[in-house]
């Protein structure tokens, strides 16, 4: 009876355990349906997707600025002239006829470049070189719109040009930074158009600071670049330098064509303190001593007065030599000399021919510089009065 009661009690317990397995399995078939179908049925609000945002600072830069960055295309006719002995030639003349030059065709050179809006009014800052001499130039913004350009003014020696369009005040403008804040290492976008690419984004850093043009071998301009290797190709010239907060700390200038890896701007700090002059059209001054000269050291100098070839002894100290003064110049008039060894102008030391020209740079066109220079073994104590320099120079 015992064992009879046993199993009926083993038999209940398979059956309930039957029982819950059926349960569970038809529970399971009625939840898995509902979760395998489409989230949209039942909550069509998740299926939009999230607007896609960017977390680059590149991005950001660009799109502040970006619609301000244009397009330059430049026209200027030329005419080719027969060399004057050939013009003077009795048998050429009577060959060809006395017409014959103004019989020469004309040619159209065009030229591309890049530039941004700094002002409201339409104000385009951008590269000498870009629009100098050009008879024609055509701005493009990057929403499409062309417009007739009118160079307000030019500085050949920093590179700088002002370019005017009407757009009714309907243009976008770049922040301008401050140059002077930039530190290598920091950050540098390029934006322009080169080789005809429009609207090109390059990154980079800025690789150092102070770059004298005579160092990049550009001895007819007076800057200190920004040195970057972001890419800068032709066409990029006159396009902005940015920082990683989209604002403008220079104007890109590609002037070496054997730069590979090395782009150069111009600070804008340097744009800034002339921006206004060249919107009225008015001269930039530039004051001016008239030498030329290099940067000497003792052991330089040493090495030069053992060479029984040399010229001239050189002091055998730091400081910048004075290896030709030009005639007629300031320099001339003040008593400067071929040989002479510049140690200091207004008290402050000069070690580099880059430190004294930041100097007379930083000077005032007719403004007295107290030049203490190295003369054999005699110091001299000179007053000269800087000029203005001209193209002559």
């Amino acid at each position: 009876m015992h064992a009879k009661s046993s199993l009926m009690r083993q038999a209940s317990t398979y059956i309930l355990a039957i029982a819950l397995g059926v349960i569970l399995a038809v529970s399971t078939v009625r939840v898995l349906p509902c979760q395998a179908a489409p989230i949209a049925e039942d909550n069509p609000s998740i299926q939009a997707k999230a607007p896609i945002t960017s977390n680059s600072f590149v991005t950001a830069a660009v799109n502040r600025v970006g619609s301000a960055v244009v397009r330059i295309d430049t026209e200027r006719t030329v005419t080719r002239q027969v060399p004057e002995p050939f013009l003077e030639d009795p048998f050429f003349r009577r060959f060809f006829g006395d017409g014959f030059s103004q019989q020469m065709p004309s040619e159209t050179l065009r030229g591309l470049g890049s530039g941004v809006i700094i002002d409201p009014s339409g104000e385009i800052l951008t590269n000498a070189h870009v629009v100098n001499q050009a008879d024609r130039v055509t701005v493009q913004l990057k929403d499409g719109r062309t417009f007739e350009g009118t160079v307000q003014g030019v500085d050949e020696v920093s590179d700088l040009a002002v370019v005017k369009i009407d757009a009714g005040g309907d243009v976008p403008v770049a922040p301008l930074g401050d140059s002077s804040t930039v530190q290598v290492g920091d950050w540098a976008i390029a934006v322009g158009n080169p080789l005809g690419l429009d609207n090109t984004v390059t990154l980079g850093i800025v690789s150092t600071l102070k770059r004298s043009s005579r160092e990049v071998g550009i001895f007819n301009k007076r800057l200190e670049f920004i040195q970057t290797d972001a890419a800068i190709n032709p066409g990029n010239s006159g396009g902005p330098l940015l920082n990683e907060r989209g604002e403008v700390i220079g104007i890109n200038t590609a002037i070496r064509a054997d730069a590979m890896g090395i782009g150069f701007a111009i600070p804008i700090d340097k744009a800034k303190a002339i921006k206004d002059q060249l919107m009225r059209g008015e001269k930039i001054a530039h004051p001016f001593l008239g030498v030329q000269m290099v940067t000497v050291t003792p052991q330089l100098a040493k090495q030069n007065n053992s060479d029984p070839n040399s010229p001239i002894d050189v002091p055998e100290i730091s400081g910048v030599l004075v290896v030709r003064v030009v005639p007629n110049s300031p320099a001339a008039a003040g008593g400067i000399r071929r040989g002479d060894v510049i140690v200091q102008v207004d008290r402050q030391p000069v070690a580099t021919a880059e430190q004294l020209q930041s100097i007379v740079d930083n000077s005032q066109v007719g403004q007295v510089l107290q030049i203490k220079v190295q003369r054999n073994n005699k110091t001299q104590q000179l007053s000269v009065r800087t000029g203005e320099l001209e193209d002559k120079y």
